[in-house]
């Protein structure tokens, strides 16, 4: 493998990771999925030609090895064992009553920007199909149950903007927090269905610390918003699923706001692990 080729896909990797579980709504399925991508890179005989493959490719890759390890809907039905986590049999329950084409091309389009025409390529679908598909899949959004949500944002006017996306999607802003503590009192008075939280915040605590805590007490997702999200996507630790970078289009922030709510609570990956 050449270094230039390392370095190739070792770029798109952290996206890929978020997109993978945006898709499952869950770390452990998410990346799975990509370990099995990254197993068929490597069993690529022209090692060196596989490595250098552009963005769009990996991703056409990955929706190969998604359709292979992807088991279906009955099966979970009829063994969730299978699945040994029960937030993430949770997941799986929520997922398999969604159009699962709909959501790749949502997400493809306004988490990964990819154009149509790209989009299209991944899925192996015609373009005129992927725009019905993304059509009907704003139409499923956008008949989401209103929600109650918790912005934990340091900056005012990004709030703002914030209140302001979430307010046009039909949801209740009941609060904003610039610290820790703020959004701690916020939730424990106000108990929101659903988190926004910036990853640093003013006095020098964070939004993982707060939504960690906030977790504690209430089962509601929790979508992140940040300037760095390749260092919420290292795969060194448990990582959240849903997960905006600033500066973002309002599309792309609907699109993760809906998909948290369809995925529901058990999506959140901020528990702890078990310890021995």
């Amino acid at each position: 493998m050449t270094d230039p080729g390392r370095a190739s896909v070792a770029a798109h990797l952290p996206y890929l990771r978020r997109y993978a579980r945006a898709l499952t709504g869950s770390q452990a399925a998410g990346d799975a999925c990509v370990r099995g991508c990254l197993e068929a890179l490597l069993a690529d005989p022209d090692r060196d030609r596989a490595q250098m493959m552009s963005r769009a490719d990996l991703f056409v890759l990955f929706h190969k090895v998604h359709e292979r390890l992807v088991l279906p809907p009955d099966d979970f039905a009829d063994d969730d064992d299978l699945l040994e986590d029960p937030l993430d049999r949770g997941v799986a329950q929520r997922v398999r009553g969604l159009s699962e084409r709909n959501r790749q091309v949502l997400l493809l389009t306004h988490t990964e920007g990819f154009p149509i025409p790209e989009v299209a390529r991944i899925i192996g679908e015609s373009q005129e199909m992927t725009v019905d598909m993304l059509n009907r899949a704003w139409d499923q959004l956008r008949a989401q149950p209103s929600a109650q949500v918790l912005v934990i944002e340091d900056e005012p006017i990004i709030a703002l903007d914030i209140a302001g996306i979430l307010k046009d999607m039909g949801h209740d802003v009941i609060g904003v927090a610039a610290t820790s503590d703020q959004a701690i009192a916020l939730a424990k008075a106000r108990k929101p269905s659903l988190v926004l939280a910036d990853v640093q915040l003013e006095d020098g605590s964070t939004g993982i610390d707060a939504a960690a805590r906030i977790l504690e007490m209430l089962s509601v997702p929790v979508v992140f918003v940040t300037a760095y999200p390749e260092r919420l996507l290292t795969g060194e630790r448990i990582e959240p699923a849903f997960l905006v970078a600033k500066p973002f289009e309002p599309q792309t922030l609907e699109v993760a706001v809906s998909q948290a709510l369809l995925c529901g609570a058990e999506a959140n990956i901020l528990r702890q692990p078990k310890v021995a």
